[in-house]
Formats: structure tokens, sequence, C-alpha cells
């Protein structure tokens, strides 16, 4: 009896000392006493016990078919919340600019204020994203943002606005860095594709969603404060799902063996390079002109995105039509966008499955889509409402599918303890450009229309794309640290 004791409060601290194991252990002694651990848990039985075990001892639940593309499903709602909450103010924007007596300037500084720190959050949280890891670093960015979300609904102003939106970006910062990062890690190469364009289009759809659920919401209570805190709550719900189901393949209880083969297969090049430091510095980064390419097409192409997100509302009551009657076509450049991801993604994926390579198949997608957008120059032209609406519907479409490949090649070109610095940068790239271009949109449709805007907003993505297509581009060299990839 004191034998079984001692080994009953041994086998307790050994169970204590592991609660941050990622898998299942299991020890069985002579007496038939079972310690067996899980992240938070532990459970000790004086009964045989015989579970299922791999090759190395480690004990597996029972799998989860296609666990990948559940993976891809919760980021995928990671990013729908990220852009609900971001969108609230911008679909309340004509509310609160009568109430407050906001001028479009006014209105740009808020904006400036969230894009100051989005833009040196995306740099900084991908560093730090590539450094705790995917599941940690989303756990805790995702809870952050949704309280300050929540905490817009105290506002008093335009200082107290500026306030909480600047913390909205300290936040949603790292959310595309650590997503792409999750997809590095999930997917192989000839999936990569389809997989942002599933988490990019939460995006579209969070867009599209945000109208509905915001005006609702406001006409239903009467208050855009409550509109706040019922946005700034859904991110928590989030939360429970993902601590519960995300960890890295290797580590993954619930993960097939031929499902992690599979996916293992297919990031080959990743693995092969996978040795060295957990991270890898800017410094080194930056030598790279792919790095370089990825930094300047972004700076010249997100901010048609952030024209139509943040600004598209403001522009319909511009152009003398009222909010809540045009709500669906407020709402089809966000359905075009989300569309426009899959299109990319699909055509990339068909060209790899065919034997093109990786950044070929990347660059077909560009050089179709970003100079097709010379079509949005007719929407400064038009007063007909379909047609304005179409127009941004087809650019949003072709955008996206544009993005579906710039937020594909950090993966697809460096290896993956690299992939969310990359693309931390390339989404500082895209916020400082967005900087720039929220604040020459508020001065410009303050001093003369939004016509001038609109045409710019058409020729630019074809400087972007020839940025891209011309310096992101495998070496011709072996890279010797095994950072960039042969892509």
């Amino acid at each position: 009896m004191l034998v079984e004791r001692a080994l009953r409060r041994a086998f307790i601290k050994r169970a204590r000392s592991a609660r941050s194991t990622q898998w299942r252990f299991g020890a069985e002694t002579s007496l038939g006493l079972t310690c067996e651990t899980w992240p938070g848990e532990f459970l000790i039985s004086l009964s045989p016990m015989n579970p299922p075990r791999d090759e190395y001892g480690m004990r597996r639940l029972r799998p989860i078919k296609q666990l990948r593309w559940w993976i891809g499903g919760v980021l995928f709602a990671s990013t729908v919340i990220n852009f609900i909450d971001r969108q609230s103010l911008n679909v309340l924007a004509p509310i609160l600019k009568a109430e407050h007596g906001w001028t479009n300037t006014d209105f740009a500084l808020i904006l400036i204020a969230f894009r100051v720190a989005y833009t040196m959050m995306q740099a900084v949280g991908g560093r730090i994203l590539d450094r705790l890891g995917t599941r940690k670093g989303l756990s805790f960015t995702v809870a952050f943002y949704s309280l300050v979300a929540a905490l817009t609904s105290t506002a008093q102003g335009l200082r107290s606005f500026g306030i909480f939106r600047f913390l909205l970006g300290v936040g949603e910062g790292p959310n595309w860095p650590g997503a792409t990062k999750a997809v590095s890690e999930w997917f192989p190469d000839k999936e990569r594709g389809w997989a942002v364009a599933l988490f990019d289009s939460g995006s579209s759809v969070g867009g599209a969603l945000a109208p509905f659920i915001v005006l609702f919401a406001y006409r239903t209570f009467q208050s855009w404060r409550l509109v706040f805190l019922i946005t700034g709550s859904l991110g928590f719900l989030w939360l429970l799902v993902w601590r519960s189901l995300y960890h890295s393949p290797d580590l993954h209880p619930r993960l097939s063996a031929e499902e992690l083969a599979y996916i293992q297969q297919g990031r080959q090049r990743c693995i092969a390079t996978s040795g060295g430091p957990a991270s890898v510095g800017w410094g080194r980064l930056l030598r790279y002109r792919q790095t370089w390419g990825i930094v300047l097409g972004r700076f010249l192409l997100d901010p048609y995105w952030y024209l139509m997100s943040e600004w598209f509302a403001i522009y319909l009551v511009s152009r003398g039509f009222n909010l809540e009657r045009s709500i669906l076509g407020f709402w089809l450049p966000f359905v075009a966008a989300d569309l426009g991801n899959f299109v990319g993604g699909a055509l990339s994926s068909f060209w790899i499955s065919r034997g093109w390579p990786v950044g070929r198949s990347r660059r077909s997608v560009l050089l179709i889509f970003g100079p097709s957008m010379l079509v949005l120059i007719g929407a400064a032209f038009t007063s007909n409402y379909a047609l304005l609406v179409g127009l941004f519907g087809y650019a949003s479409l072709a955008y996206s599918a544009c993005s579906t490949m710039f937020l594909s090649l950090p993966a697809d070109a460096f290896q993956t303890r690299a992939v969310a610095s990359v693309s931390g940068l390339g989404g500082t790239g895209a916020g400082i450009g967005t900087l720039i271009s929220t604040y020459l949109i508020g001065r410009i449709s303050d001093r003369f229309s939004f016509q001038p805007i609109v045409i710019a907003a058409s020729v630019i993505p074809c400087v972007a794309t020839a940025v891209f297509v011309y310096l992101v581009r495998a070496s011709r060299r072996p890279d010797p640290t095994g950072v960039l990839l042969d892509f």
C-alpha cells in the first residue's frame, strides 16, 4: 500500500509537470497504474488500459477527416470576424459624421490612427508570431482586438474614436501574417492557393455581412454603442474553437498519419530546410529582392481595397445614393471580391496540378487580373447606379484574385520560419501605402471630388503587377541559407 501511494504521488507530480504538452502520454506500471495527461488536465486510473498509440508510444485521439480544411475554416472565420469589427465604424460613418459634425478629413484622421498601428504591427506582429508560434500568437491578438472593439462603445468624440481605432490596429495587424503562417504549416504547395483564398475571402464575407449586421443592430437598438458591443463579442466565441482545435501538424492529436504524410510530402522544400534558428531577422530578409517585390507590390495594390472597404459608403452618399436603400449595391463588391479569391486560387492551383512551377502560376494570375482593373475608370464618368456598382464589383473581383497571389507568395518563396515575418513586412508596405492614400482621399474628396481618386485606383494596380512579376521570381542560384525557396 505504501508503495502504491508513493507511485500515485509520483505520477500525479509527473502529470502536473506535463500539463503543457501537446500529446496524451501514457505510462503503465506493474501495478496497473496509468497516468495520462492532456493540456490543462490529468487522470489517474488503477485499472489496466491499452489505448491506441502511435509508433512513438503516444496516444492519439480519433482522427478528424480532412483536418487541414477544418483549420482553414477556422482561419476563414477569424478573418470574417476581423473585418466585421473593422467595418462596423465604416458602415456607421455617415451616421457618426452627422452626429459629431465630422468632415471627410476628420474621418480620414480616425482611419489613419488605425492604419498607423496596423502598419507597425504587420511587421512587428509577424516577427512575434514567428517567435511565439501560430496558436499562442493568434490567441492573444484576437482576444486583444475583440476587447478593443467592444470598448469602442464608450467612445465620446473624434479623439477617443482615434485612440480606440489605433488600439484596434495594434490587435488586428498580426491576423494576416498569422493566417499565412498557419497555411504554410498545414497545406502542401498545390493546395496553398485554395487555402489562402479561403481565409482571405473572409475579409470579403465580413465586409458583405457587416452592413446587414450593423444596420440591423442599429435599427433594432437605436444605438451605435450597442453595435460595437455585439460585434466585439464575436472574437471571444472564436477563441473557444481555436484553442480547442489548433496545434501544429506534427503535434496534433486528431490528425491521421495519412494526412500528416500528405501534408509533409507537399512541403518537402520547407521540411528539408527547417534547421537553423526559429525565426529569421528583418536584416537578412530585406537583402532579398523577392521581399522588396512583395513589400512594394502591396504598397501599390492594397490601397484599392481600403478605398472600397472604408470609403465606399461615403462615396455612394456623395454620389446622391441613399445608404440603406442601396445596401445591396454596397454588398455587391464584397461578394465579387469573395468570388475573386477563389478564382485566383483555383486558376493557380489548376496550373500547378498541370505541372507549372508555383511562381509561374502565381505570376500568370497577376498578369491577367491586375491590368484588367483599368475598367474601373468608367465608374468615374457614369451616374448609372447599376453600372457604377458593377464596375466596382469587377474591380474588386480582379483585386481579390491578385490578393490571393500576393498573400501566397511569402509561403511560396520563403521557408516556414520566415513566412510570418515576410508577410508582415508586406503588410507594412501595404499599410504605408494605405496611410498615404487615406490622407489623400480625405483631402481630395473634400476639396474636389472622388473622380480623380477612382481614376488613380484603376491605374496604379497595373504598376503593382509589373513590380510583383519582375521582382518576385526564383533566384538563378540556390540560397545557401535555405531561407529562400526554389519556386
